[in-house]
């Protein structure tokens, strides 16, 4: 074969080569755009696991400003606590999980941050479904379940943050929650008792000064005393007429 021929057919092998090295680093940078959770030798019923959270940006024009984070079953939002995360960012619980947000990131700036979870449930792994948005309103949902999704790699159809539990360690078991502390029930006073011996104690005092007292309320001492007199007055003229009828 003419060694022009040879030239040509390398030339033209290193043309596909690079052609084709192109194509694979293009499709391995889209499909590296991911939502993450790793907490290192979890276990299911472990207690206060950190779990650290990746979100990659997939905006050429916007930062990441927020990511919703939808629980799995078994964990509520009063079992999280922020531990780190980007530069003037929070936690906010909500009904069905929590957010993280703050001052939008630098454009193509990934986000990652960590929470403390009280009690990982009794599961085989943990989904964490992540709605995350941009400073421009964009929201990239990663939401799907299944661990290889055919979404076109704009924020429709990616995979959730998937997190592998290992066998419960022997013994361990769930957490009781959290005691609420129950309302007190104030005993009955005696006054209001329906018809028991305090009630009648109460009732009693009443009526012992009633039966010392008249229906007008006046003391009976003073009848008895005004009768006593009138007697003595009475027994007083009879004794005087009497001595002066035997005088005359």
């Amino acid at each position: 074969m003419p060694r022009s021929t040879w030239a040509h057919k390398l030339r033209r092998t290193g043309v596909l080569g690079a052609v084709a090295f192109t194509a694979v680093v293009a499709a391995s940078g889209s499909a590296a755009a991911h939502a993450e959770v790793e907490a290192e030798g979890a276990r299911a019923l472990d207690q206060n696991v950190e779990l650290t959270f990746t979100a990659a940006s997939e905006s050429g024009s916007a930062g990441i400003s927020k990511l919703e984070v939808i629980l799995p079953e078994g964990i509520t939002p009063e079992d999280i606590s922020y531990e780190s995360g980007p530069d003037g960012w929070e936690l906010a619980p909500t009904e069905r999980g929590y957010t993280v947000s703050g001052p939008k990131l630098k454009v193509g700036t990934d986000v990652e941050y960590v929470v403390t979870v009280r009690q990982l449930p009794d599961a085989e792994s943990l989904i964490f479904k992540t709605l995350q948005s941009y400073s421009d309103g964009q929201i990239d949902r990663w939401i799907e379940e299944e661990e290889e999704s055919g979404g076109d790699g704009h924020g429709h159809g990616h995979p959730a943050p998937r997190l592998e539990l290992k066998a419960a360690a022997p013994g361990a078991e769930s957490v009781s929650p959290t005691p609420t502390e129950e309302p007190t029930t104030a005993a009955p006073s005696a006054s209001a008792a329906p018809g028991g011996t305090a009630g009648e104690e109460v009732s009693a005092s009443p009526a012992a000064e009633a039966g010392e007292e008249g229906d007008d309320g006046m003391s009976l001492a003073v009848p008895i005393g005004i009768g006593a007199t009138v007697l003595v007055l009475a027994g007083g003229w009879w004794w005087f007429r009497s001595r002066r009828a035997t005088s005359a």
